[in-house]
């Protein structure tokens, strides 16, 4: 049934069975979790390349022989009750086992390593280095600061994970006891005691209660799990799904956010209005880490102007664009070039890729599956291995091609 036949059954359908239908697609499943997979390697895979870029000039950076002392940021943190851990001790090992295990975290979400509880290293390893050293950043920190605490609320270990490869095998040869999670459980714990102790040394309290919230939620989740496995894991389940659905709509909120406030103060200054603000950075030794391409491109006029109004265009239409799949990725595809062109000519990768990974939120569904399943046979050829006959990719147990369309795909 379709056309104007389909459009009138919609509309006399009940009011009640279309909230019911809305709720059950908002509670039933966790929405997108190709986008959340692939936010997830984004991000980590940002901050695991920033971290051993500058490695070599950690103590400088967030260490005990940076400019920034511990004095001067302990008294900062004691004003703005940002969290670090790195306030709870000044000593050079305290910080180079924080600094270590902010590399470790990174790599495990990289590869999806039991995703709920690394995924808050990774977070209290992102506060922590960042708000040792407020002023160290060229504002991809910012994005990845608040994406590392999104991640902690999202299902982003779904799909193109170890977790997801686990999980599957598991339920082929049947359920297997899982000890790593709970001496990781027990571990955390143990972490959060030494947070509560500090809490008054750093941190709002919120931060504190949310940890022993998510804390406490994981332990019942596995004890629903093998005690009650019914209705209890029923309602869990609709929790972490109404959370990560949330969580996700965040995300996308704050992308939109950011690009929007972006197009729009770049339209009241005057250098953009007349289509030059692009030729100053160019001209900036600190911005050009290819002075020739640099210069080639500042030579061209016409070129500085379109890029200059072009930027300006995309940013402020691509809200507007959400509920037009077509136009919407087609400025998507601009932004990315776009942040790909900043890496290149401005020289901050850093940044260029915590955008892009900001950006990844809105890739469709089908590219996603097509691009992880490229992914599978390429590694399948890297190492030697064969799929065996009639086993689906593992993106197509999901479901979420038969799913409902949503923004993200």
């Amino acid at each position: 049934m379709s056309g104007p036949t389909a459009t009138r059954a919609r509309t006399r359908e009940p009011f009640d069975r279309r909230i019911a239908r809305a709720v059950q697609a908002v509670t039933g499943r966790a929405l997108g979790p190709h986008q959340t997979a692939i936010v997830r390697i984004g991000f980590s895979l940002t901050w695991l390349v920033f971290l051993l870029r500058e490695l070599p000039h950690r103590h400088e950076m967030y260490g005990p022989d940076g400019p920034w002392s511990w004095e001067l940021a302990s008294r900062l943190i004691a004003d703005n009750r940002s969290f670090s851990v790195l306030m709870w001790s000044d000593g050079r090992l305290w910080f180079e086992l924080v600094y270590g295990l902010a590399v470790l975290s990174a790599a495990l979400l990289l590869v999806g390593w039991h995703t709920r509880a690394v995924s808050v290293v990774f977070m209290v390893g992102v506060l922590s280095l960042q708000n040792r050293s407020v002023f160290l950043g060229d504002g991809g920190d910012n994005v990845l600061h608040l994406a590392a605490i999104y991640l902690v609320l999202t299902r982003c270990g779904q799909v193109w994970s170890l977790d997801a490869r686990r999980a599957a095998r598991g339920a082929a040869r049947g359920v297997r006891e899982d000890v790593v999670g709970p001496l990781l459980w027990i571990v955390l714990g143990g972490f959060l005691l030494a947070a509560t102790w500090f809490s008054d040394v750093t941190g709002e309290w919120w931060l504190p209660v949310l940890l022993w919230v998510l804390w406490l939620g994981h332990g019942l989740w596995w004890l629903v799990c093998r005690l009650a496995p019914g209705e209890p894991r029923t309602l869990l389940d609709v929790l972490a799904n109404l959370t990560h659905n949330a969580a996700l709509v965040v995300i996308m909120a704050e992308v939109c956010l950011i690009y929007a406030t972006a197009g729009w103060y770049k339209i009241q200054g005057s250098r953009w209005q007349d289509g030059t603000a692009l030729y100053y950075p160019l001209h900036l030794d600190y911005f050009s880490p290819w002075p020739a391409l640099s210069e080639l491109l500042a030579s061209s006029g016409i070129m500085v102007m379109l890029l200059t109004y072009g930027t300006v265009i995309v940013q402020v239409a691509f809200p507007f664009t959400l509920f037009h799949r077509k136009v919407k990725n087609v400025l998507l595809v601009a932004m990315m070039l776009e942040h790909a062109g900043i890496a290149l000519l401005l020289g901050l990768p850093v940044f260029s890729l915590a955008m892009i990974s900001a950006d990844a939120v809105f890739l469709p569904t089908a590219f996603l599956v097509a691009l992880g399943a490229r992914a599978a046979r390429g590694r399948d050829r890297l190492l030697g291995l064969r799929r065996s006959a009639g086993a689906l990719p593992e993106q197509r147990r999901t479901g979420e091609e038969q799913g409902p369309r949503t923004l993200v795909g």
